[in-house]
């Protein structure tokens, strides 16, 4: 872009450039200081006539709705004139069959900041550059936290570009020439609360055709108020804050859970997948974070901490505690340590449909009921464990898709937030039937598998004595058989010598047999 694109301004720009070359000292002081409208800035369209008048392109069938506008502008070696570039999207535009929601079109231009006018043109007559859109725009986090968003919970890059070029905008591009002219205001302090410059923009979008096929479409009047980036790097800052919470409270949940189930009985008790399901959610999270806190790098301190501490839960803790099952369960695991590996690319190669696959990572409590209902274990997991994880899992997708002003911009949606802790709800309350009324105790009993009984009836022996092995006192026979248990061998201990016994390992302390569940 060269300072040809003063020729295209009217008479008044052009008096104006004379001005300026001849009053360069006096541009600097007074009220004609420089502004800085490098930004973002969130406001309304609309026609002029209502409606679109023209028949050329009749996509345009909204008469007003929300836009975007993304500005850089740098200064050049002309005293006043800014050189600007950016993108101007228009949403709730089309109504048509690709469900284009909305227009996103390349600008470029020049600021006459001594007068407050912005000159914007978009490029006309040829291919515009897919990778150029970005590259303008590299200095504005908010820009790239809005693509970063954007390819992670909403659509790809691919899908993007698709979506361009089956746009009407693209067309439009080739056979009109896009012309903004705006005038930029300063935001009155008493609604900034006076802490920076905050602009408006307003003026008119026209299309004039190429040659002498008439207008586009009709003139668009466009109204934008500057983002306070402040505020919005303080929502980016407490977002982080809460994560860092929330993952020093799942560091100490797991803890007391690894304390709970410390043995390895305790641990076969366990689901690695319930486990590896957390672990894989945890990794994914560490390395979003740690890539947001890359892209934008004023906010690097804020989004490495945020992923370091998803680090250390997934890493130090969940891997010790997912080997420590997996050495427990090594006969019995199945190959569930397979399915734990494929976790992270299916997260990554279908990041697409994000809500679905969240719903479906979030079913981690399933495998443990299931677990306990075929295994008939015995208080596998702690009460405050399954708890504090269930509520801890909730705070960043609510926040997310639950939030109506959070720093990703992404569009809230209640119901499916609804949808989720309802189905996190229901999992924790079956897990904690399970811990006080027993691992069967909601299926029927006409579909319960045959269960030994270590209280079944033996043919007692009034002057048989016998001695409990694992407390070495002897064991009244001529008692109620509830005081002690009897295994598939035939060897009696106490009732509570032989459960907190098997608690620790399920073997038989006589014979080293394996003993069925309780």
């Amino acid at each position: 872009m060269n300072l040809s694109l003063v020729v295209w301004c009217d008479e008044t720009t052009i008096m104006e450039s004379k001005w300026l070359f001849g009053r360069k000292q006096e541009a600097e002081v007074g009220p004609f200081s420089a502004w800085n409208i490098t930004g973002t800035y969130r406001g309304t369209w609309k026609f002029l006539n209502s409606l679109n008048s023209s028949s050329k392109f009749q996509d345009f069938q909204k008469e007003n709705g929300n836009s975007v506008v993304e500005l850089v502008a740098v200064p050049t070696k002309i005293t006043g004139v800014h050189y600007v570039q950016g993108v101007v999207v228009f949403h709730d535009v089309f109504d048509n069959e690709q469900n284009v929601g909305g227009a996103q079109i390349n600008l470029e231009g020049v600021y006459i900041w001594p007068f407050r006018q912005l000159r914007l043109v978009a490029n006309s007559g040829k291919e515009s550059d897919s990778g150029q859109e970005d590259n303008n725009l590299l200095s504005n986090p908010y820009h790239l936290l809005g693509i970063f968003s954007s390819q992670v919970f909403q659509e790809s890059p691919r899908d993007r570009l698709l979506k361009r070029k089956l746009s009407p905008v693209n067309e439009m591009e080739k056979h009109c020439n896009i012309e903004i002219a705006a005038q930029v205001s300063r935001v009155a302090s008493s609604e900034n609360n006076g802490d920076k410059n905050y602009y408006h923009m307003e003026g008119l979008m026209e299309s004039p055709g190429v040659g002498d096929d008439g207008d586009c479409f009709s003139p668009l009047l466009l109204n934008a108020t500057s983002v306070n980036v402040e505020v919005y790097y303080n929502k980016a800052v407490n977002y982080t804050l809460m994560v860092t919470f929330v993952s020093f409270l799942q560091v100490l949940l797991l803890i007391r859970q690894m304390e709970h189930g410390n043995t390895q009985s305790g641990a076969a008790k366990v689901s690695i997948v319930m486990i590896g399901q957390q672990a894989i959610m945890d990794a994914y999270l560490c390395l979003l974070h740690l890539t947001a806190g890359i892209l934008v790098e004023s906010l690097f301190n804020a989004f490495a901490t945020a992923a370091f501490f998803k680090f250390v839960v997934f890493s130090i803790f969940e891997m010790r505690y997912l080997l420590a099952i997996w050495k427990a369960t090594r006969p019995s695991n199945s190959g569930e340590d397979g399915i734990l590996l494929g976790g992270i690319l299916i997260m990554y190669q279908f990041h697409n449909y994000m809500q679905p696959i969240l719903l479906l990572m979030y079913s981690f409590w399933i495998p443990q009921i299931v677990a306990n209902v075929v295994r008939d274990s015995r208080k596998p997991l702690h009460p405050y464990y399954i708890l504090g994880m269930t509520a801890t899992r909730l705070a960043i997708p609510l926040y997310v898709f639950g939030c109506p002003h959070n720093f990703m911009r992404v569009e809230p949606n209640k119901v499916w937030c609804i949808c989720l802790c309802t189905f996190m709800g229901l999992q924790a309350v079956i897990l904690l039937l399970q811990h006080y009324f027993g691992s069967r105790c909601f299926v029927p009993r006409q579909m319960l598998p045959e269960k030994y009984n270590y209280h079944r009836r033996f043919n007692r022996d009034v002057s048989r004595t016998t001695d409990c092995v694992i407390c070495m006192t002897a064991i009244d026979l001529r008692q109620h058989t509830s005081d002690c248990m009897v295994t598939p061998c035939e060897h009696f201990f106490h009732s509570g010598c032989l459960q907190r016994w098997m608690d620790i390992k399920m073997e038989c302390p006589t014979c080293r047999r394996s003993l069925p569940p309780a």
